[in-house]
């Protein structure tokens, strides 16, 4: 680098320095255009933080932010009221010495940040649990194919798979209930898909869907034919 553009440089750091600068949360960027933020809405956010931050002046004029965007007052002025009217931007009003002085605060633009990401988290984590149910699923169906044949004592056919992935999937019946049934069944000596297929359904009509609710749907069966 030759000396000429080296003292620009150091000219320009310095100056850059002497400026001062502002603090912008890397959330904030992330999630502007999911909260349905513009370019331009936002750039008036950043110019609006520089302005106080930088420069001290915390309510700069419409004026005065369309001259150092380079845009259309008429533009910058329906951007600001689009800000104000979807609470990402609002006016403080303080007294000094007598005075009221108003501010911009853009504390609703990291508030409504913040929950944004906050629902980001939450969407995460149920699609972290139904991944995790599915793959459980997946296990408890693996399964029951298993049993099935080692009860049938031969590979189930492709209509006898799609009936178990029907129980599951749309009729809801969990991996306990099916095997029960299939135990019953097994235990009436009576291995048919249709046999055991009505087990469900009469049990789903008396709310039975687990062991301890088949032992009570028994007793009351046995007491009532007494």
């Amino acid at each position: 680098m030759s000396d000429h553009l080296w003292k620009a440089y150091a000219h320009g750091m310095q100056v850059m320095h002497s400026e001062g600068g502002i603090y912008v949360h890397s959330l904030l960027l992330k999630s502007y255009r999911a909260l349905g933020l513009s370019h331009e809405q936002v750039m008036l956010m950043l110019q609006i933080m520089q302005f106080s931050t930088a420069q001290q002046h915390a309510f700069p004029t419409p004026e005065q932010l369309a001259e150092t965007m380079g845009a259309e007052l008429a533009q910058v002025t329906k951007w600001l009221q689009q800000l104000l009217n979807g609470g990402f931007l609002s006016i403080d009003q303080d007294t000094i010495n007598g005075l009221i002085v108003e501010r911009y605060n853009w504390s609703g633009w990291m508030l409504k940040a913040t929950t944004w990401y906050a629902g980001q988290l939450r969407e995460n984590k149920q699609a972290d649990r139904r991944k995790l149910e599915a793959i459980k699923q997946q296990d408890d169906v693996s399964s029951l194919f298993h049993r099935f044949e080692q009860e049938f004592g031969r590979p189930l056919s492709p209509m006898e798979y799609e009936t178990i992935n029907a129980w599951f999937n749309q009729d809801h019946y969990s991996e306990e209930i099916i095997t029960l049934a299939l135990k019953e069944a097994v235990f009436a000596g009576k291995l048919s898909f249709r046999y055991i297929d009505r087990i469900l359904i009469d049990w789903a009509r008396h709310r039975v869907t687990n062991a301890e609710e088949l032992k009570h749907y028994r007793n009351h069966f046995y007491n009532k034919n007494l």
